[in-house]
């Protein structure tokens, strides 16, 4: 069981038309596995993470179908959703923090939240304190108000409650990106024990910062210009990498003892294309080192080895 998606595409509506976001996304994630999600700024990560859970205009559905744990989501539904979200499916959004309601205490705005789910919410207090034990939150932290709360303590307690109800799928959306490097590894930390006490079954990590998938992913999913470009292993990520945009997305991360007099950090020379107006074929083609004239079709995304898939036509032997 877990997730699948299928040539899942989602644009933008612009005055300008539409912005080609995500395209044709095809990838499945297992029962118990983390998976993180990685790349470069606009190459629609947090697309791919809201249109599984939350499609809203300006997002336009396309094509494409995700099925969790067998079924069929009604990801194009708004309403027909609502049966799936914090039950089956839950998020914890990008800037957490401001996620929960300046003037309701923590504890009244939980209860409203399980109210609209029609579940009990007296009954749910037990779970709801054990966890609040294994994020390390005071139970008295129900009796605030969000204001009352550190930026680290607002984060955890959203993942409390975003995974009260045992979701099937987690996805975490830059939860660590306004925190100090301590909060960071707790929060990181947490997460894993979250799938760990089966609070969850699976989840999606959003990431610019792929040291912290290091520490806690299973496997890794990099993406580009709204296209899926690699997935594997986490070790098969960082240490064997076949996708020419993972190789140099990995060459310019930092070593631990390594100095810069030693090995100068390298960028990638030019810059994503533009998704109003996307070139045809491989959008990685005008900065990879290794195109050539096939790179003009879209390359397939294909397994080469157990659990490594890649979207390239050499790379994937299929020049």
């Amino acid at each position: 069981m877990g997730l699948q998606v299928e040539n899942l595409t989602i644009y933008y509506q612009t005055l300008s038309g539409d912005v080609r976001a995500l395209e044709n996304a095809t990838f499945s994630l297992e029962g118990g596995e983390i998976m993180g999600l990685a790349g470069e700024s606009g190459c629609g990560k947090t697309t791919l993470g809201h249109s599984l859970i939350f499609l809203a205009p300006p997002m336009k559905y396309v094509g494409g179908r995700v099925l969790l744990d067998g079924e069929e989501l009604p990801i194009q539904d708004m309403e027909k959703m609502n049966e799936f979200r914090f039950r089956d499916i839950s998020i914890i959004p990008q800037y957490a923090m401001n996620a929960l309601n300046p003037i309701r205490k923590i504890g009244r705005m939980t209860e409203e939240l399980l109210q609209a789910k029609k579940v009990d919410f007296k009954a749910v207090l037990p779970e709801l304190k054990r966890r609040l034990d294994l994020v390390k939150l005071p139970h008295d932290v129900l009796d605030l108000y969000p204001i009352e709360l550190s930026g680290g303590m607002k984060q955890r307690m959203v993942m409390v409650v975003s995974t009260l109800l045992d979701p099937s799928l987690l996805i975490a959306d830059e939860i660590t990106s306004a925190l100090d490097v301590a909060s960071q590894k707790a929060v990181a930390e947490m997460l894993v024990e979250f799938r760990d006490q089966d609070c969850c079954k699976s989840a999606i990590v959003i990431t610019h910062d792929i040291s912290i998938l290091y520490q806690i992913a299973d496997s890794i999913m990099i993406m580009y210009a709204g296209q899926v470009a690699e997935k594997a292993s986490t070790r098969t990520i960082i240490h064997s990498p076949r996708h020419p945009y993972t190789k140099l997305l990995i060459s310019s991360l930092p070593e631990i003892g390594v100095k810069y007099s030693e090995r100068q950090l390298t960028g990638i020379p030019g810059k994503p294309p533009l998704l109003l107006d996307p070139p045809p074929g491989c959008r990685f083609r005008d900065r990879c080192p290794i195109a050539f004239d096939k790179c003009l079709e879209v390359p397939p995304f294909v397994e080469i080895e157990k659990g490594h898939f890649v979207a390239c036509w050499k790379e994937a032997g299929n020049a």
